[in-house]
C-alpha cells in the first residue's frame, strides 16, 4: 500500500473521507479469515485491528474485523463506520460488486451521514474502474457516468464532485470513442449513411464536442459526404474543422482529401456568410 493509500485508510477509519483512492491487491485464500478468533473485544480494539490489517494489505482479516464490529456492536457509531470500511476493503481487493453493495447499504441506512458523499463516490469509482476498451459493450461506462453525475448533483461543492467532473470528461471521451469505432466500421464497409449518423453524433452532441475525437469525426464526415456526392455538406464540415482546429493533423488530411477529390474549399468568410460557422453545434462551434 502506498503512503497515500495508508493516509486514506486512516482517514476513512476516522470517518473523515477525503480524496480518491487506487485499488490494489486481492483476497486470495480464505485461510486468514477462517483462523480469526471471534471473541468479545472492546469495539475500538476490533476496529483498529481492521485498520491495521488494511495497511498490511491483509484484506480478509480486515473485512472479518469490521464485520465483527457490526455483529458485536450493531447500534454503535463504530458499526456505522465499519459498514463503510467493508465497502472500502472490498474496493481495495477489486471486488467491485461487493463494494457497491456495501456502499449502497450504507447510504440506504445512513443517507444524512457525513460520510455519505464518500459512499456515493466509492460507488461511482467502482463502476469507473471497470470501464473497458471502446470495442466492447459500454454498459459499464454508462453506469459510471450515471454514478459520477449523481455525486456531482448531490454534493457539488465537495472534493468528490471535483474529481467526478474530471472523470465525467474521461467517460464522455470513452463514449465518443465508441461512436467513432462504430462509425469507422460502417465507413470501411461503404455503409456511408450509417457512418454519417455516428460521426454526426460526436460532432453535434454537446457532451462529446470537447472530447479528443471531434477533429477526426469532422474529417470522417468530409470523407463520407464526398463518397456519397454530398459536396456542400463535405465543404461545410471542412470549413468547421478548419475554423476550430486549423493546426490539427486531421485538418491537413481533410485539406489533402478535398484537393485530391477536386473539391474547392470554401473560404472562412464565405462559410460565415452561409452560416456554417454559427449553426447550433454547441459551445465548440
Amino acid at each position: 500500500m502506498t503512503p497515500r493509500q495508508m493516509q486514506i485508510a486512516r482517514a476513512v477509519a476516522m470517518a473523515v473521507m477525503a480524496g480518491s483512492v487506487t485499488a490494489c491487491g486481492g483476497f486470495g485464500a480464505n485461510r486468514e479469515r477462517e483462523n480469526v478468533q471471534y471473541v468479545d473485544e472492546p469495539v475500538a480494539a476490533l476496529y483498529n485491528r481492521g485498520v491495521d490489517a488494511i495497511e498490511d494489505q491483509r484484506y480478509p482479516l480486515a473485512l472479518a474485523m469490521f464485520e465483527e464490529v457490526e455483529r458485536q456492536h450493531p447500534y454503535s457509531s463504530w458499526a456505522r463506520r465499519s459498514m463503510l470500511m467493508e465497502a472500502f476493503v472490498h474496493y481495495q481487493a477489486r471486488q467491485y460488486d461487493s463494494s457497491i453493495e456495501d456502499a449502497q447499504r450504507f447510504v440506504s441506512l445512513h443517507p444524512g451521514n457525513d460520510s455519505a458523499p464518500y459512499a456515493y463516490y466509492l460507488i461511482a469509482i467502482c463502476h469507473f474502474e471497470r470501464i473497458t476498451d471502446v470495442g466492447r459493450d459500454q454498459g459499464t461506462t454508462e453506469r459510471a457516468l450515471t454514478a459520477l453525475n449523481d455525486v456531482v448533483r448531490r454534493f457539488p461543492e465537495t472534493a468528490y464532485a471535483r474529481d467526478a467532473r474530471l472523470k465525467i470528461d474521461m467517460v464522455y471521451d470513452q463514449l465518443a470513442g465508441k461512436e467513432m469505432s462504430v462509425g469507422r466500421f460502417y465507413l470501411e464497409r461503404d455503409q456511408h449513411l450509417a457512418a454519417i449518423n455516428r460521426f454526426r453524433n460526436v460532432v453535434e452532441n454537446e457532451n462529446f464536442q470537447t472530447t479528443s475525437h471531434t477533429p477526426e469525426a469532422l474529417h470522417r464526415l468530409v470523407e463520407a459526404y464526398l463518397s456519397v456526392g454530398m459536396i456542400e455538406e463535405a465543404q461545410r464540415m471542412a470549413a468547421i474543422l478548419g475554423h476550430n482546429f486549423p493546426g490539427n493533423a486531421w485538418y491537413q488530411r481533410t485539406y489533402d482529401l478535398m484537393t485530391e477529390s477536386g473539391v474547392t474549399q470554401v473560404p472562412e468568410e464565405e462559410a460565415r456568410r452561409r452560416g456554417w460557422l454559427s449553426r447550433t453545434f454547441g459551445t465548440v462551434f
